[in-house]
Parts: structure tokens; sequence; C-alpha cells
């Protein structure tokens, strides 16, 4: 019989098993828009700015069409656990249909946004380009979500690997398609901004049926055809989906809404340009150490869903509780190097005297809340497992927009703190939050096996 520390020690090696190619991939979405940016960088000034600009319209509706699949998460995990491959194949169709559907009118949204560039004061000669390189990416936005709807299904089934490998020969097409489109290599047209975002349709295009063609051999290898039973939609299954998926999304906006409005905010910040770099230089690398409890949290999300499809909340508390020693554990180390080196890493961006003097403060700030960042985003993560998606979404509402933000406001702006005053109130609401989703889950996980006991 197997002991306590060989059940933790076993599970703990699985979750991280899982964990990793999941964290990889969090990082190779982040490396498709800077290989953009990058293989623009000689074309000038405009060009970057046009694919910056472009990107970041582009990131906050296909961000909420992601989000709105996390559902998936939950349901095809438990399934699996109970051993249902046939409820796991109609889960994954309905997420199909749900992508379709929200494809639509994230499309329409892009489609319009990408002509009011000029309209909000936007320079011609970065406004323009920034539309149509705009246009052209949001053809990417089907296969983008299908990718992410059967990423979704194969990391609930444990399949994690592929995703990695996928990402990985995605953003190499990227990069190649980048340097044949921008610049009109092997006989093809010199398009500009346009071929880069012609490429990374391309790339998003070639994930999307990487992972339905692996998917398809996968489940024909273990005698569970996906596509030979095909369910039909099914209108309760799409509203159980979105019930849990919507919140999820609406948590991710009001995350990556918060910290959009903080960037703005420091733009506002006397003097502009130093304090605005140096906001963005710890955000940078805030949100680079941010994408491994992402993926560990995906993890835990999944870990968490088996356990409870399988009816063994003993399992599931122990996976949310060693997800989160794996994301803290790396936070501490990512807080460590920030509050260690601060000066070393702002140098690797900048040799500004200015800068250089207000970024390490900002740093140690991002040190105290690696932590609690890493708790609220694995405490999302497994909370998800359960199928809880709505109170992480409220956490994040009252932490940044009731707390957070106006604190850091009003200490920047009126207490005249400048730039540290924004980033305080930032800490505080992550603080919060981490504290909020902790309890939940404790509680959360408790009760569930509270009640598989009687």
């Amino acid at each position: 019989m197997e002991t306590p520390q060989g059940q933790w020690r076993g599970e703990l090696k699985g979750l991280i098993a899982l964990a990793i190619p999941v964290v990889l991939s969090e990082l190779g979405w982040m490396a498709q828009g800077i290989v953009d940016t990058i293989m623009v960088g000689k074309l000038g000034p405009a060009a970057i700015g046009s694919v910056a600009l472009g990107n970041a319209i582009y990131y906050t509706p296909s961000l909420f069409g992601v989000g709105i699949l996390l559902g998936l998460d939950t349901l095809i995990s438990q399934a699996y656990g109970r051993k249902d491959h046939d409820d796991c194949h109609r889960w994954l169709a309905q997420g199909v249909y749900l992508t379709i559907l929200a494809t639509i009118p994230i499309m329409i949204v892009l489609h319009f946004a990408s002509f009011g560039f000029a309209r909000f004061g936007v320079a011609a000669e970065v406004a323009g380009p920034a539309g149509s390189y705009l246009r052209i990416l949001n053809y990417g936005t089907l296969p983008l979500l299908l990718y992410a709807g059967v990423r979704r299904y194969l990391q609930a089934v444990g399949q994690v690997r592929v995703i990695t490998v996928t990402y990985i020969a995605a953003n190499l097409v990227n990069w190649f398609g980048n340097w044949v489109l921008i610049y009109g290599k092997l006989g093809f047209p010199a398009m500009g901004v346009n071929g880069s975002a012609l490429s990374t349709c391309i790339a998003r295009v070639m994930m999307a049926v990487a992972l339905l063609g692996f998917a398809w051999r996968y489940e024909r290898k273990r005698g569970h055809p996906l596509f030979s039973h095909w369910a039909a939609p099914q209108w309760l299954r799409i509203r159980e989906l979105i019930r849990l998926g919507l919140p999820a999304a609406g948590q991710m906006l009001l995350e990556v809404g918060a910290w959009n409005l903080s960037t703005v905010a420091a733009g506002w910040v006397a003097p502009v340009p130093i304090a605005l770099a140096a906001h963005q230089i710890t955000l940078n690398y805030a949100s680079v150490t941010y994408m491994v409890p992402l993926g560990v949290g995906s993890a835990a999300a999944v870990a968490v869903g088996h356990a409870t499809g399988a009816g063994d909340p003993a399992r599931a508390r122990r996976a949310g509780w060693l997800g989160m020693a794996l994301g803290v554990g790396f936070m501490i180390l990512a807080g460590a190097c920030f509050f260690l080196f601060p000066r070393a890493l702002v140098e690797l961006y900048t040799s500004d005297p200015l800068v250089l003097a207000m970024g390490p403060a900002l740093l140690g700030l991002a040190a105290v809340f690696q932590v609690f960042d890493g708790i609220q985003t694995v405490c999302t993560g497994a909370l998800r497992g359960l199928g809880e998606t709505r109170y992480p979404m409220f956490a994040n509402f009252v932490g940044y927009w009731i707390l957070g933000l106006p604190l850091g406001l009003s200490l920047c702006f009126f207490l005249h703190w400048g730039i540290y005053g924004l980033w305080i109130g930032l800490t505080i609401a992550l603080i919060t939050i981490a504290s909020t989703l902790m309890w939940r889950w404790s509680r959360g996980s408790s009760h569930i096996a509270a009640k598989s006991s009687y």
C-alpha cells in the first residue's frame, strides 16, 4: 500500500509533467507578438508602432474568446476522471460550435475597430498600417479559437507535449513567414506589416490543423474515434459551457483591463517618458514570470478536474495545494531575482540614468507581489477544476477595480507619490485577490470532501 508521502510525491511528479509543457505553451503565446514586432523592426518606428498597436487592440476581444472556452477545462477533465470518453468527445464538439458562435461577433468588433485608429488621434503613418495589419490578423481568429478549444481538450485528457511542440513549430513558421512576406524573399512581394499579419494567420491555421489532427489520431489509436460519432449542437451543453466560460472570460478581461489602465495612467505621470518606460519595463518582467503560474494553474485545473470526476476529493485537494506550492515556489525565486538584481535587469532594456533611477524601486514592488500573483493565478485554475469560475471574477473586480486601482490612482495623483503610488495600489490589489481566492479554495475543496463522506 502506498504511503501518504508516496502519494504526494507521485502526484507532484505528475503535476510537474503536466505543467511544464503548458507553461512553455503560455510563453509561446507571448512569443508570437514579440516575433512580429522584432521582424518589422527594420522597417522603422512607424512599423513597430503599427504592429504593437494592432496586437494590443486584437488582444482583448481574442482573449475574451479564449476565456469563454475555459469551461472545457472543468467539463472535459471531470468526464475524463470518470473515464467517460464519449462525454469528453461531446464536450469538445460543443466547444467547437461555441468557438464558431464566438468568432462572429469578435471578428465584427475587430473589423470596425481597425478603422478607428485615426479617430483617436493616432498619427497617420501609424494608423493606416495598424488598421490594415489588424484587418488581416482578424482572419486568423477562427483558427486561433479552434486551436484554443482543442488545446483545452488535449490538456484535459493529459496530452500536453504536442501543445508545446505545436507552439514551437508555429513560432518558427511565423518567423520564416515574416522574413518571406515582410521583405519579399523567395520571389514573394514585399508586404511590410501586412506580411507580418498574414504570416501570423498562416501559423495559427497550422496550429489548429495540427492539434485537430493529433486529437483525431490519438483517439483513433485508443479505440474512441473522434469524428465517427461527432455530436450535433446541444444547446443545453453550450449553455453550460457559457455559464462556466463567461465568468472566466470576464475575470481575464478585468485583470488585463486593470493592467492596461495602469499603463495608460503611467503615461500621465511626470516625467512622462521616464515613468512610462520604468513602468513598462517592470510590467514586461512581471508578465513573463506570470506565465509560469498561469501554466501551473491550467495544469492544476486539469488535475483537480480529474480527481473530482473520479470522486476522489482528497486527491483534488492535494492537486490544488501542490499546484500552489509549485507556482509560489517559482514566484519566490522570481521575486528574489527582482529584489537582488533590479538595476541589472533594468539595464537589459536601457542605459538611461533617469529610468535606471526609477526602475529598480518598481521592480522591488513587483518582487513583493510575485508570491501573491502566483497564489491568485494557481487558485483560479484549481477552482476552475472544481467548476467554480464566478468567484475569481468577483475577486478580481473588487481587488482591482474597487480597491487597488482607486487607491493607486489616489496615491499617484492626489498624494503625489507618482508611479510608486500606482504600483502600491496594484500590489495591494493582488494581495487582496490572492487572500480571497486561497480562502475560497480551502473552503470549496473542503466542502466537496465533506459532501463525499456522506
